[in-house]
C-alpha cells in the first residue's frame, strides 16, 4: 500500500482551461489525473452529437489533449480517469487509441465503463417497475418520455476501480459521478472497503473539492479575491489522499492561484443541498463533520469526514425537448439610456401583442442595471447610466412565434428610442429548448460493465 497518492484535477467542465490537464503533469508530481467534462445538459447535447454521427457523442477536446499528454503520463505512470465519453466511451476510447498509435506508444490498456446510458431501454425498464418518475416534482414519466434526448444512469467509483484491478492505464466513463472520479483511484490504491462509510466519504470529499477545477483555487472567489495570485497561470487543485482518509489540498508550487481554507470552503457549499447528507451511489458524506486545517503554503487538510450507507438508488439525469427560444438584444447610450431601453422594450412587447404571438414566458434584462439582481438591483439615477444593453428573450412550444420575434428585434433601430447600438450576428433563430427531467432508479435494475481496449 503506498503512503500516499496525488490526485490532480484536471478539468472542471467541457470548456475549461485547456492547457491546465498539461500544465497538472508537467509541473510536478501527480499520479492520478482526474477530468470531469460533463454537465446535466452537456449529455443530451452529445446525444444530438451521436445521433448525427455515430463516432461522436464524447468531448472532442480529448483527443486532442491525449496527444499532448499521453507521452508525458506513460513516461511518469500518471493514469488518467475521465467521464468524458458522455454517451460514447467506446468511441472516445478508439480515438485515444488512434493517437497512441500516431505517438507509436505501445501496451496502452484504455477501460471504458459502460452501462449508464438507458435512453433506447426506458420502456424495457418501465415494464420492469422502474417507474422514473421526476424526483422533485412527483410527475409521471409516461406524458415525457417519448421526448426525452438522454437518459442516463449515474454510476459510482467502482466500476472505475474495477478498471484500475484490470490494469487500465486510462479509464473513460459515462456519465459517473464527478466525485467518484477521485473516489475511485483511493479505494483502488488503499483497499478501502465499500462499507467504510467514513473512507468513502472521506473520498468524496475531496472529489466534490476538485470536480470544478479551480474553484477550490482562487477561481470564481468571493472571498479576498483580489489576493489571488497570478490568476493567468492559476493552479488546478490536487489532492493528496493518505491510508486513513486525511486529504491535503493543494495545488503545484509553480503555478498561480491560492489554496486557503476560504477558497475551499467555498467549493464545499457549492452546488449541495442538505449538508448532512450528501448523497452519492458510494455512501452519503457528512458535509457538517468536515474539519479543515490550514498548513500554510497552499495547503489545508481536510479530515474527520463521517459518512452513512449508500442508498438503494441511483440518479437517473434526463432531458428531453420542451419548446423552443430565442434572445435579441440592443445597447441603448447616454443620455437617458435605462429609459430609452425600457421605452423599446414597451415599443417590442406591443407589436409581439398585436401579431397574437403565442409565449409561454417573455423575459427581459436591462444589462448594466438588474441583469444580475434582478428586482433586488440597487436603484441608480438614471442619468448616471452610460449605457444599457436590453436583452429581451422569449419560450414558446410555437416554432412560429419564436422565428417571428426575431424579425422584430432589428426593427427598433430605426422605428423606436434613438442612440442605440450594438445588434449584430443577424436575426436572432429559434433553438430547441432542452428540460431537465431527474428521476431515481433502484440500483439492480442497471449494472455497470466494465471493457479493456489495449495496444
Amino acid at each position: 500500500m503506498k503512503e500516499k497518492i496525488r490526485i490532480a484535477s484536471g478539468q472542471g467542465f467541457w470548456g475549461d482551461l485547456i492547457d491546465a490537464p498539461y500544465q497538472q503533469v508537467t509541473k510536478g508530481e501527480v499520479d492520478y489525473l482526474v477530468m470531469d467534462y460533463l454537465a446535466e445538459v452537456t449529455m443530451s447535447i452529445l446525444q444530438k452529437q451521436k445521433n448525427k454521427n455515430p463516432h461522436l457523442g464524447y468531448a472532442k477536446d480529448i483527443p486532442v489533449l491525449m496527444e499532448r499528454i499521453l507521452p508525458v503520463c506513460k513516461e511518469r505512470n500518471i493514469k488518467v480517469i475521465t467521464n468524458g465519453g458522455g454517451v460514447n466511451p467506446k468511441a472516445c476510447a478508439n480515438a485515444v487509441l488512434d493517437v497512441a498509435k500516431k505517438l507509436n506508444i505501445k501496451n496502452l490498456k484504455v477501460a471504458i465503463v459502460l452501462g449508464d446510458d438507458i435512453h433506447n431501454k426506458l420502456d424495457e425498464l418501465l415494464e420492469k417497475g422502474a417507474k422514473l418518475d421526476n424526483m422533485e416534482t412527483g410527475e409521471s414519466i409516461l406524458p415525457y418520455k417519448d421526448k426525452f434526448l438522454s437518459a442516463n444512469v449515474y454510476f459510482g467509483a467502482f466500476p472505475i476501480v474495477e478498471a484500475l484491478q484490470k490494469g487500465a492505464d486510462i479509464v473513460i466513463t459515462g456519465r459517473t459521478t464527478d466525485t467518484g472520479l477521485t473516489l475511485a483511484p483511493m479505494i483502488y490504491e488503499f483497499g478501502w472497503a465499500a462499507d467504510n462509510y467514513d473512507l468513502m466519504s472521506a473520498g468524496t470529499v475531496a472529489g466534490h473539492i476538485l470536480e470544478c477545477g479551480a474553484q477550490s483555487t482562487g477561481g470564481n472567489f468571493l472571498g479576498d479575491w483580489q489576493s489571488v495570485e497570478d490568476m493567468a497561470n492559476i493552479g488546478f487543485p490536487i489532492a493528496e489522499a493518505f491510508p486513513n482518509g486525511d486529504v491535503i489540498i493543494t495545488k503545484h508550487e509553480n503555478l498561480g492561484g491560492k489554496v486557503n481554507v476560504a477558497t475551499v470552503s467555498e467549493q464545499l457549499v457549492y452546488e449541495i443541498g442538505d449538508p448532512t447528507q450528501y448523497i452519492t451511489p458510494d455512501c452519503v458524506a457528512d458535509f457538517t463533520s468536515i474539519k479543515l486545517e490550514d498548513l500554510g503554503n497552499n495547503k489545508v487538510k481536510v479530515f474527520n469526514v463521517k459518512g452513512k450507507p449508500e442508498t438503494e438508488f441511483y440518479k437517473v439525469s434526463c432531458s428531453y425537448s420542451d419548446g423552443y427560444s430565442a434572445s435579441g438584444s440592443l445597447t441603448y447610450s447616454w443620455p437617458d439610456a435605462l429609459t430609452k431601453a425600457k421605452a423599446a422594450d414597451k415599443i417590442l412587447r406591443t407589436r409581439l401583442e398585436n401579431l397574437n404571438l403565442n409565449f409561454d414566458e417573455i423575459n427581459t434584462e436591462f444589462v448594466g442595471y438588474n441583469a444580475c439582481h434582478g428586482p433586488l438591483a440597487k436603484k441608480l439615477p438614471e442619468d448616471d447610466i452610460n449605457e444599457i444593453t436590453l436583452r429581451v428573450s422569449v419560450r414558446s412550444h410555437d416554432y412560429n412565434s419564436v422565428e417571428r420575434f426575431g424579425k422584430e428585434i432589428a426593427p427598433l433601430i430605426l422605428t423606436g428610442p434613438p442612440s442605440v447600438t450594438g445588434f449584430a450576428g443577424g436575426r436572432p433563430k429559434p433553438r430547441e429548448v432542452v428540460a431537465y427531467w431527474p428521476a431515481l432508479i433502484k440500483k439492480d435494475f442497471v449494472q455497470p460493465e466494465v471493457k479493456i481496449l489495449e495496444l
